[in-house]
């Protein structure tokens, strides 16, 4: 709910001109910085009084924070024409997509019916961005696109932190300056309502933060196949939210690309039965 709830957020605020897409990713990231480190303050206290100590790399975070910048530069100026579904559908493939390719470069080898998984749903990611009448808008769909590569590269860096909040909110610091600098260069340009400002700093403090504080606890109890499944809901309660909050119409085409990218990653990642 709260990774759906980014996509629900941002289309509130840049679908009606609320606040422009580079402060709106500035407020984001400097909100989920404070909330992240507030959250993060007790854990390091523990850890100081006990003497334990948790390494981290100054160098590993800026490299993390530049894809976490970004995927949210990228996540926010897309949103200036797709929809909340349509954008989140195309985050999730793209985000599932580099997980795998990055699991194959490091030497997974998938079963054929993953190979065939893989394939329905890259098709339905093609379907739904194929030139028509009802195709989302072409520089949309790339932002999207690039938006998912890097979450998905920032996902695959953050695997087996040792501190996962202390980590998170590290490279949300190590991201605000490039989002800062994004918002001073667009400075003749920048417009920002205060009902803009709190939609994006709920989805950075709220969404964000909180949300992401929910996810690493939730994968101590899950395994890869099941939390892989787990986030096959958030497009599905994207497009729910987005019919409730934003009066989105969900076409035939999305419907089909949806079972076919959903359907496809699904048979890739269920377990078969023994």
């Amino acid at each position: 709910m709260a990774f759906a709830s980014n996509s629900i957020l941002c289309r509130l605020a840049l679908g009606h001109h609320l606040i422009d897409p580079a402060p709106f990713t500035a407020i984001r990231i400097a909100a989920g910085a404070v909330m992240l480190a507030l959250l993060a303050w007790p854990e390091r206290s523990r850890r100081r009084s006990t003497n334990a100590t948790v390494r981290t790399g100054t160098r590993s975070g800026w490299i993390s924070g530049l894809f976490l910048f970004a995927y949210a530069i990228a996540f926010s100026f897309a949103y200036l024409t797709l929809t909340a579904s349509t954008g989140a559908l195309i985050l999730f493939a793209a985000v599932q997509a580099t997980i795998i390719t990055g699991a194959i470069a490091g030497g997974v080898r998938l079963h054929t019916r993953e190979w065939c998984g893989l394939v329905v749903a890259m098709g339905g990611l093609i379907y739904l961005t194929m030139p028509g009448l009802s195709a989302p808008p072409v520089a949309g769909c790339v932002l999207m696109l690039s938006a998912g590569v890097a979450w998905g590269l920032y996902t695959l860096r953050g695997r087996g932190s040792a501190a996962p909040l202390a980590d998170t909110a590290r490279n949300f610091l190590c991201a605000l300056p490039a989002a800062l600098i994004a918002a001073g260069a667009a400075h003749t340009h920048l417009h920002a309502s205060a009902a803009g400002v709190a939609y994006a700093s709920a989805s950075g403090a709220i969404a964000s933060g909180l949300g992401y504080v929910a996810w690493y606890a939730a994968l101590r109890g899950l395994t890869a196949p099941r939390a892989a499944m787990v986030q096959l809901s958030v497009p599905v309660i994207a497009a729910l939210a987005a019919i409730v909050f934003l009066s989105e119409h969900i076409g035939t085409r999305l419907m089909l690309s949806a079972a076919l990218i959903l359907g496809g990653i699904a048979l890739a990642v269920v377990p078969r039965a023994r």
